[in-house]
């Protein structure tokens, strides 16, 4: 099994069962004994950030809904640490947060591109040992850091790529309704 840290994706295994994760590409950011934070990558909102934020720069980029808890805050994960302070690093490719109004700023003298930065609303969390529970009754499986490039990969199609790339038995749910029942 993969080890689990910052920087490695979780995977929603076919059968999850919670409409919170079901069929998710989960981004690891932060990972230890207090327990683990990360951000859904394929769940899109009908929603850029400028249209989100009253008086946000001119910006197209898409916000995304990075989990259940504090759907209320924005977070963002970039490759951009040149740009910010106090930003987290994830890997050297992934960066978590910075300074909003520094970002604001970025934005506004064209700094930062769309395709370099990641929005999301909320954020998915697990409690000290919580995860790890989770991924011994099999719900989740842990791919390494480095195989998805969460900048330029197809969120519509990225659990599904992930799976197919799996291989074995994971190729047949690739194509499989999310709720097997109803086929």
């Amino acid at each position: 099994m993969e080890e689990l840290k910052a920087g490695c994706f979780l995977i929603a295994e076919p059968l999850l069962g919670d409409p919170n994760f079901d069929r998710s590409v989960i981004l690891v950011t932060e990972y230890g004994a207090q327990g683990t934070v990360g951000y859904v990558l394929n769940r899109p909102l009908d929603v850029k950030i400028n249209g989100l934020l009253e008086g946000f720069p001119e910006f197209d980029a898409m916000i995304y809904n990075g989990g259940p808890v504090e759907q209320s805050n924005l977070y963002f994960i970039h490759n951009r640490p040149d740009l910010f302070e106090g930003t987290v690093k994830v890997t050297d490719e992934i960066y978590w947060g910075g300074e909003f109004e520094r970002l604001q700023e970025v934005i506004q003298l064209g700094l930062i591109t769309p395709e370099e930065i990641r929005f999301f609303l909320g954020y998915s969390g697990w409690g000290e040992g919580q995860l790890e529970s989770e991924m011994a009754d099999k719900s989740w499986r842990v791919i390494p850091t480095g195989t998805i490039d969460l900048y330029t990969t197809d969120v519509e199609n990225m659990w599904k790529e992930v799976i197919i790339n799996l291989g074995g038995d994971y190729q047949l749910w690739a194509n499989s309704p999310s709720d097997p029942l109803l086929n």
